[in-house]
């Protein structure tokens, strides 16, 4: 049984399920999952307080995971996981690229996610509902174009080696779009043109969010260019549907499931076995 941490300190779109992408049907074995999380906020209090509590938690693997892995308050909690010895995995996205390089000199691993995009977080436009719908959209896209499935395949073989007794490989990942789709079991070439789509749009959603919260003064000039952000990112969710639909008529969906033991199948027809 490998007791595994994971720390949220705010929120990306795969803050929501990383959890849950390591035992979908609550059925493994071989695992034990404890969630600490300080809520949305990040700030150096509200993380450190959170991450005292994870490092009080008997543990043998790690997994932070926040927006700019870079930034005070997820150092900080990163510093006082650190202090526990265990192996550390820091999940974060695209603006956490730079920090990240910094990390394996700490030994510690890293997977940083482009595509999951920053949120237009300006009150005048954000309330609970547009923000549900925003990180319902990401997590589409996020899941279609293989984004999900490379996260779980990592943190799922360091498990793997942390059972057999070895000294794990922490990961050193930067998803983009090309290894994202070596992931997502897309066979047919328009599906995949179309997640390669939804996933470059996403990255733009992060762009234009980025200009409308913290480069754009007067609500009339900052509002269009969020609202546009949240916009393409319904659009990108829309073509992640649409890839999905077509392997779904193809009756050439991947599925990758995990068993009691933590092993990982494939299958592809929808009738068809898993194979071992």
């Amino acid at each position: 049984m490998v007791k595994v941490t994971i720390l949220k300190t705010g929120y990306i779109g795969a803050t929501t399920l990383i959890d849950a992408l390591l035992d979908e049907r609550a059925s493994r074995n071989d695992i034990s999952v404890r969630v600490v999380s300080s809520g949305c906020k990040m700030d150096d209090d509200e993380a450190v307080d959170a991450a005292k509590i994870a490092a009080s938690v008997p543990t043998d693997l790690y997994v932070i995971i926040s927006p700019n892995a870079g930034l005070s308050g997820p150092t900080k909690a990163r510093e006082i996981i650190k202090e526990t010895g265990k192996p550390i995995i820091v999940v974060s996205d695209e603006p956490s690229r730079k920090a990240a390089r910094a990390l394996p000199e700490e030994g510690i691993g890293y997977i940083v996610l482009y595509g999951d995009p920053m949120i237009g977080a300006k009150r005048d436009f954000l309330d609970p509902v547009e923000m549900a719908l925003f990180n319902a959209d990401a997590i589409k896209v996020l899941a279609v174009t293989g984004v999900f499935r490379l996260l779980h395949t990592e943190i799922d073989r360091v498990i793997e080696e942390i059972k057999k007794g070895e000294e794990p490989k922490l990961p050193e990942v930067v998803v983009n779009k090309t290894n994202a789709l070596e992931y997502s079991g897309l066979n047919n070439p328009y599906a995949r043109a179309k997640a390669m789509a939804a996933f470059e749009a996403a990255r733009r959603v992060a762009v234009l969010d980025t200009e409308g919260c913290f480069k754009t003064e007067g609500r009339e000039n900052y509002m269009p260019i969020i609202a546009a952000a949240h916009e393409l990112m319904r659009s990108a969710a829309q073509l992640a549907d649409e890839a999905r639909e077509i392997e779904k008529a193809n009756d050439s969906v991947r599925r990758v499931a995990h068993f009691r033991s933590g092993e990982l199948r494939e299958k592809d027809g929808f009738l068809e076995k898993y194979r071992k």
